[in-house]
């Protein structure tokens, strides 16, 4: 069964509500108003990214910092998903041999820079308790999806309070440290 940062966090939470969930999948969740203003936030942010389209004027406020970051060089995905079987090979989000699922908020690709920029949007009122376990993860994969990237500049953008929390992630020893400990929490 694959797993994800959000799976691995709800697991952490609380193991029952996993298995309910996520397992036997006999209990929906209702979504909440944070849920559905954090998707309504995603989904103004990609659309208006990848295709231009204007931001809804309620989310006004997240334009500056879109422009900043699509102003970057680069090649951009939006919302791009990637999969990675258990022994780190890259496959499909959808594929059956895939262990970890993520979905990146948005990636910038800059190749002849060896590098990676990746953004994780948070609608959260506060950065007090950020987590940098999800952007980890996505490098990882980013790494088995693109051996030319040797870099990943990574940054959690909380777009209401206005912060960007930054980590570099190289791929190196140090990556297959973060492997085998992220291998070793599931």
């Amino acid at each position: 069964m694959p797993w994800s940062y959000s799976s691995l966090s709800l697991f952490k939470q609380c193991p029952r509500k996993y298995y309910h969930l996520r397992v036997l999948k006999d209990v929906v969740e209702p979504e909440t108003e944070h849920l559905i203003y954090g998707s309504a936030v995603h989904k103004a942010a990609e659309e208006y990214g990848r295709d231009g389209i204007p931001i809804p004027e309620k989310f006004d406020f997240i334009k500056p910092m879109l422009d900043t970051l699509l102003a970057a060089p680069g090649t951009p995905l939006f919302e791009h998903k990637m999969g990675v079987t258990k022994d780190r090979r890259p496959c499909d989000f959808d594929d059956a041999e895939a262990w970890w699922r993520g979905i990146a908020d948005l990636m910038i690709l800059q190749p002849e820079q060896e590098t990676a920029l990746l953004v994780d949007y948070k609608t959260g009122k506060s950065a007090r308790y950020a987590d940098h376990d999800q952007l980890k993860l996505l490098s990882l994969a980013i790494f088995a999806h693109y051996p030319e990237i040797d870099t990943v500049k990574a940054g959690l953008l909380f777009v209401v309070s206005n912060e960007f929390l930054q980590i570099e992630i190289q791929r190196d020893a140090r990556s297959e440290e973060h492997t085998s400990e992220l291998q070793s929490r599931v």
